[in-house]
């Protein structure tokens, strides 16, 4: 796994000169990033969401594009549109921002649901149809989403269809006494977002992605990720558990995450690691009968009620 490994860690240090003391937050995004999976930034304006995607785009010798989602956005403001060339005598597709390696969803939640369901294909299948045709995306397909959970009048939350698509859901969270002083040092004479340079080519992240199919799990292992997903569709507390698909996206993101940390095989503490931002917001809770519980603290309990296994995890 000395690929991943080796590229990763260089990924990581180049977005921490831009990013100060959110490491865990980095490797987890890195890791959706090498997976294939999207991800769900969601946390107050002003923390970084917006810096750190475009930090990974940097460092990243792909597209990158930004679409900022406001209520009056439509579907072909993301898709793209069919022109009629009047000197021609025929349409010309026109593509829209969503061709790009990396897009940057700016506040996702504030665009009508007409408009957010335009990414449902984009996001599972990787192609956009258009008056009959499909368009293929290029690969690699992510989209970084944020949103901000504080300021909701005039927001339409995420369906949970939408939901679903996304690999996980984030917080970067303020930065403590320390980190916010190294901050104001590190952005005083210059921004480092100016001098960040790529670091890593679509070509190598394509072959992490290989490389990291060859990552072991243990049966026992696979067994115990299931007893978690199930435990989350029995709950007393939970209308909808987690589906297949983020049973599969879990899998994927372990992977990568073992080979990320220079191993070939999954342990217990990854999954316990990765466990809430992979689960939490495929879950719907009962209003009534989750009496204030979060998804977060019905995850806590299912982890502490499931039995971990003990077994040399190596293949």
């Amino acid at each position: 796994m000395g690929k991943t490994y080796e590229v990763a860690r260089t990924l990581k240090e180049n977005v921490g000169k831009v990013i100060v003391g959110k490491d865990e937050i980095i490797q987890m995004l890195l890791a959706s990033l090498i997976a294939g999976g999207h991800v769900l930034l969601e946390d107050a304006p002003g923390t970084g969401k917006t810096v750190m995607t475009k930090a990974i785009a940097k460092s990243l010798s792909a597209e990158f594009s930004r679409i900022q989602f406001t209520p009056d956005l439509l579907p072909s403001d993301i898709t793209g549109m069919n022109i009629f060339r009047q000197k021609e005598g025929e349409f010309q597709f026109i593509k829209g921002p969503v061709f790009a390696n990396i897009i940057l969803a700016d506040e996702i939640n504030r665009a009508t649901p007409r408009t957010q369901s335009s990414l449902l294909e984009c996001m599972e299948e990787k192609q956009v149809t258009v008056d009959g045709v499909t368009y293929s995306l290029e690969e690699p397909f992510l989209v970084i989403a944020t949103q901000n959970p504080i300021e909701t009048a005039g927001t339409f939350p995420l369906p949970e269809a939408q939901l679903d698509r996304f690999m996980m859901k984030l917080s970067v969270g303020f930065p403590d006494k320390e980190e916010e002083i190294h901050m104001i040092s590190r952005f005083m004479s210059e921004n480092p977002m100016d001098s960040l340079e790529p670091v890593c080519t679509k070509e190598d992240l394509m072959e992490m992605r290989k490389e990291c199919l060859e990552v072991f799990i243990h049966p026992v292992l696979k067994e115990y990720i299931v007893n978690l997903v199930q435990a989350t569709r029995n709950h007393p507390s939970v209308a909808l558990g987690v589906s297949p698909r983020g049973t599969l996206a879990f899998v994927k993101v372990l992977k990568v995450y073992a080979a990320m940390n220079n191993r070939n095989y999954v342990i217990p503490e990854d999954i316990k690691k990765l466990a809430k931002p992979v689960m939490a917001h495929r879950m719907i809770t009962y209003s009534s009968a989750a009496f204030g519980k979060t998804e977060d603290s019905i995850l806590d309990g299912i982890l502490s009620g499931t039995a971990v296994p003990t077994e040399n995890w190596s293949e």
